[in-house]
């Protein structure tokens, strides 16, 4: 009898084969003809790319999805002989033929392309909305470590206040992201556990502020303002989730905390940050923020340099 090997047993291994066999079930892919049609899955991808693509060879069409080339090409002819397909020569290349949908090709796909709108909404529509996000937050994470382009939202950033709930996403994505990003342990988790709890317990609307960042319903950032002293404010926990950096969502957050600091009496506002930290600290000092103390420490596991910046308002 054959051995397994151990990566064939490990559950890892285990629950991602699970995971195929629900997905490919709940999608309707093991049926004959998919979204009752004619077609079989890989040929609805194709007539798929053909649909949302401008002209792509065969060539392309092999390697973006992963395709034989022999099986294409057969697949292609037969889609010819039904006219459901054209070919004309690249110009760029001679060697090449543009691959496109004919009039008769569209009018096949389209219903195809409806009839599975339809089907993944009436999957969607049964969960609240909040669950909605999670299922497509980790369709997108799986994407996205596999290998894919995960797309980028145009969506706009929405920037609002705290509400009950926020404070334990701020706790874990700290310590979840610092430790994937930089090796710091569970110690920087307790000590944003603190701040919040302390921001929570102790709040005052009139002179502190948390705002949360939203994009698709989807918090992708934070920042806390807080009172240091009467005329001191103290800017806390930014934090911009990676899908969301390089939009300016950063910038954004600390002017909210600027915007608010001088009408809320503040003469200064300081923070304590790590030399590590690049972004962020670019961003303090492109408000005018000054460096004015620097400490070596080991308090999350790594030998750091902590930092205090301040700006006079």
């Amino acid at each position: 009898m054959h051995a397994r090997s151990h990566h064939e047993s490990s559950p890892a291994v285990a629950a991602v084969r699970r995971f195929n066999r629900f997905y490919t079930q709940k999608i309707g892919v093991l049926n004959e003809g998919l979204l009752s049609s004619p077609f079989s899955l890989t040929e609805v991808r194709v007539l798929y790319e053909l649909a949302h693509r401008e002209s792509p060879t065969a060539t392309e069409l092999a390697a973006d999805l992963g395709l034989d080339a022999g099986y294409l090409s057969r697949m292609l002819r037969g889609f010819e002989r039904r006219s459901l397909i054209a070919r004309r020569p690249s110009r760029s290349d001679g060697r090449q033929n543009l691959v496109s949908l004919t009039a008769k090709g569209k009018r096949a796909f389209g219903p195809l392309d409806v009839r599975a709108c339809r089907e993944i909404a009436a999957m969607l529509n049964p969960l609240p909305n909040v669950e909605q996000r999670r299922l497509l937050a980790a369709m997108g994470t799986i994407e996205e470590l596999l290998g894919g382009t995960r797309a980028r939202s145009d969506a706009p950033f929405l920037i609002r206040p705290h509400r009950p709930g926020d404070m334990g996403w701020v706790v874990h994505r700290h310590g979840a992201l610092y430790a994937q990003e930089h090796g710091w342990d569970e110690r920087f988790e307790a000590l944003v556990a603190q701040i919040v709890a302390r921001f929570i317990q102790q709040f005052d609307p009139k002179r502190e502020r948390c705002w949360i960042a939203e994009r698709d319903g989807e918090i992708v950032g934070s920042v806390l303002l807080v009172k240091k002293s009467q005329k001191v404010a103290q800017l806390r926990l930014l934090l911009v989730e990676p899908a969301a950096r390089g939009g300016g969502l950063g910038t954004r957050l600390v002017e909210e905390c600027l915007c608010f600091a001088r009408p809320a009496g503040y003469r200064k506002i300081m923070l304590w940050t790590n030399d590590v930290l690049h972004a962020a600290r670019r961003i303090y000092q492109a408000h005018g923020f000054q460096l004015v103390h620097e400490a070596p420490h080991d308090h999350f596991g790594r030998g750091l340099i902590g930092q205090t910046w301040e700006l006079t308002l």
